[in-house]
């Protein structure tokens, strides 16, 4: 069986898919997952519903949706359940099931090793491999509510985008600069504070021939950054346009 986390939550096994029907039942097998392995207590179960003004039966509601989740995830050949009750809360414990957020960590991490070793066609695999496990914002419609889900989600899609990062690196590394500028200008239009995106815009586009292009990318980072940040650009978006306006031979593809 598997979860898939990284969009909407969803329960996938030989049957298909399936989502769990309430909110409430929702976010305690949302906030179970992303401790799995670890002891969720009551009131972190009720931060996670209620807030801060948790109705006066929440210890018997958090019972009556541990037992439905139980039902909801009982499998044939399962003599137990995969929650366990465990002082003062509960344990969700994977065993052989998988998480796709773990499964995309790894991915990224092994990625990030072949990119470190020079092997950035291995790694650009593993980096949309990971990317390809998203199906939409992480838990769904689920966000805004306690500081588990909220900081887990946080987490995720910090690493989603310094996984994107480091996949254009690689591409960029593979001489792939061409077929990159049009996904790049949409991530700079999409993140218009991330440097990133901006510095790997400007190196496609001078080694696609457009060098005027690339520092027009430049002048609009700088307008963007400044008005909203009153920063000028980091000093690598500078080094870079001025080793395009000298067209240095260290810009040229390496790999």
């Amino acid at each position: 069986m598997r979860y898939e986390v990284l969009g909407p939550l969803r329960i996938v096994d030989e049957h298909g898919g399936s989502f769990i029907s309430g909110r409430k039942i929702e976010t305690v097998l949302a906030v179970l997952l992303v401790r799995a392995g670890g002891v969720v207590t009551f009131d972190q179960l009720m931060a996670e519903i209620w807030g801060d003004t948790p109705p006066r039966r929440a210890s018997a509601a958090i019972y009556v949706y541990i037992s439905q989740l139980r039902k909801h995830l009982k499998r044939p050949g399962r003599s137990s359940s995969e929650i366990i009750t465990r002082a003062p809360g509960y344990v969700l414990q994977l065993g052989s099931d998988e998480l796709d957020a773990n499964s995309f960590i790894r991915l990224v991490n092994t990625g990030r090793e072949h990119s470190r070793e020079g092997r950035h066609r291995e790694a650009s695999r593993c980096f949309q491999s990971a990317l390809d496990l998203w199906h939409g914002p992480v838990l769904g419609d689920l966000r805004g509510g306690g500081s588990i889900i909220e900081g887990f989600a946080t987490w995720l899609e910090e690493v989603r985008l310094e996984c994107t990062e480091m996949l254009m690196d690689s591409y960029l590394q593979l001489g792939d600069h061409r077929r990159l500028v049009g996904q790049l200008y949409s991530l700079a239009s999409e993140y218009p504070l991330n440097e990133a995106f901006y510095r790997q815009l400007m190196l496609a586009l001078y080694r696609s021939e457009r060098q005027a292009d690339a520092l027009e990318v430049y002048q609009s980072a700088r307008k963007v950054l400044k008005s909203q940040l009153g920063l000028d650009p980091c000093r690598g978006l500078q080094d870079l346009q001025r080793a395009i306006l000298l067209a240095d031979d260290q810009l040229e593809t390496t790999g």
